[in-house]
């Protein structure tokens, strides 16, 4: 029966709450059919052993309104269960227009930060049609989906919200492209992994201190980026070719970075990195990694020694975001349908013109200026703004 045929006919809801146990939701179908109803909706939710089971159904035409009543209550009694029954007319209110996903992510996650998100959802006009948890671990990560108001504005009206709280929000337009195939590109310093692979190179030089206060001005944006590369890359003049797999046996993934990408791997995703370090580093990291794409910049080395210099096109702002582009034109994926993460101010391009753009412990500058940012320090902790279960990552370590 469509929608529009249930407008204005008599429906019964059918509510069912106590412990779980396999068969109920079975059982309440089988003993609703003696009575020839149609299914209008169903809703089911499980927490800590609990269910409630709700089922919006046609008025009987096998038997009485009455004794429909009378024999799900008696069966619910069996199973130690309660029923609610309520009377009333056709199907639930239409959605609004302009339709969103609002995921929420908290370390922990308060009730006084999921108020406040809520509030906030209703001041722009917006409705919450279903609230369900994505992951409970390592953080907590519940989804809304949104109707009533269209994305842009609830984005900003919630991210406002989320800095002042103190919460990750993420907000996505509803629609089957969210999980279509698509392709997500991340910086690699202090996001991939979580060193300056620079800084490395830079303590086997012994000039680590300096080359530090550079990147640091440079990330932060107050240093043009191929400039302050230069000037970082000259430092190392005269190291030993040899340091290059030293600096790569001391690299450190970040925390959730092999269960992010071997998850989005598994689910179909093409997955690449950008990066204004080095290619001696980044070229290791796909390989091991599996990473559909890679490119940064190169260190010369010439007679087995760095010579201070970089070869080939620099990496900077403006040449991550053009890489961006170019692997979703390889990847035949539409920019529209590409998430990029980043730290820096040198990712600032690349985030904005991604379909989702996602500042990981990133600097406030970069906060401020992306879709949305995790601040937790787990990147497996971006699945979830994808609409990736908890349950769907650990299915995929299985496969």
């Amino acid at each position: 029966m469509s929608a529009s045929q249930t407008s204005d006919v008599p429906t019964l809801l059918v509510k069912i709450f106590g412990k779980d146990r396999p068969g109920i939701t079975a059982g309440l179908f089988d003993t609703l059919a003696a009575y020839s109803v149609d299914v209008v909706d169903i809703e089911q939710v499980v927490t800590r052993g609990r269910i409630v089971l709700c089922a919006l159904v046609t008025h009987p035409t096998g038997g009485t309104e009455g004794e429909l009543r009378a024999t799900v209550h008696s069966w619910a009694e069996s199973l130690k269960l309660q029923a609610e029954i309520l009377s009333g007319t056709g199907d639930n209110r239409p959605r609004g227009s302009g339709r969103s996903h609002v995921t929420v992510l908290g370390h922990p996650l308060t009730a006084e930060s999921t108020a406040a998100i809520a509030a906030r959802i209703t001041a722009t006009g917006g409705n919450i049609d279903r609230i369900f948890r994505l992951a409970k671990y390592p953080v907590t990560a519940v989804e809304f989906a949104v109707s009533g108001t269209a994305t842009e504005p609830l984005r900003t009206a919630l991210a406002t919200a989320a800095a002042q709280i103190g919460v990750d929000v993420a907000v996505v337009s509803a629609g089957l492209h969210r999980r279509a195939q698509r392709l997500v590109v991340m910086d690699v310093d202090s996001t991939l992994i979580q060193d300056e692979v620079i800084e490395l190179f830079a303590a086997h030089a012994g000039c680590e201190a300096e080359v530090a206060e550079v990147t640091e001005r440079a990330m932060r944006g107050e240093l043009d980026f191929e400039q302050s590369l230069h000037a970082r890359v000259a430092l190392l003049a005269g190291l030993d070719a040899s340091v290059v797999d030293k600096v790569r046996s001391e690299v450190r993934l970040t925390p959730g970075a092999r269960t992010l990408i071997r998850t989005l791997k598994r689910l179909g995703y093409q997955v690449g990195v950008v990066s204004g370090g080095f290619t001696q580093v980044t070229d290791d990291l796909r390989e091991r990694l599996g990473l559909d794409f890679a490119s940064a910049n190169t260190l010369e080395i010439v007679d087995g020694k760095l010579t201070g210099k970089v070869t080939g096109e620099i990496v900077d702002r403006a040449g991550k975001a053009r890489l961006l582009r170019r692997f979703a034109a390889e990847a035949g994926v539409p920019l529209a349908q590409t998430v990029a993460i980043g730290d820096g101010a040198n990712d600032l391009d690349m985030l904005n013109a991604a379909g989702l753009g996602v500042a990981f412990c990133a600097k406030p500058v970069v906060r401020q200026a992306a879709h949305t940012a995790v601040n937790v320090p787990f990147l497996d902790a971006v699945l979830y703004l994808l609409g990736i279960t908890r349950e769907e990552v650990e299915a995929a370590d299985l496969a």
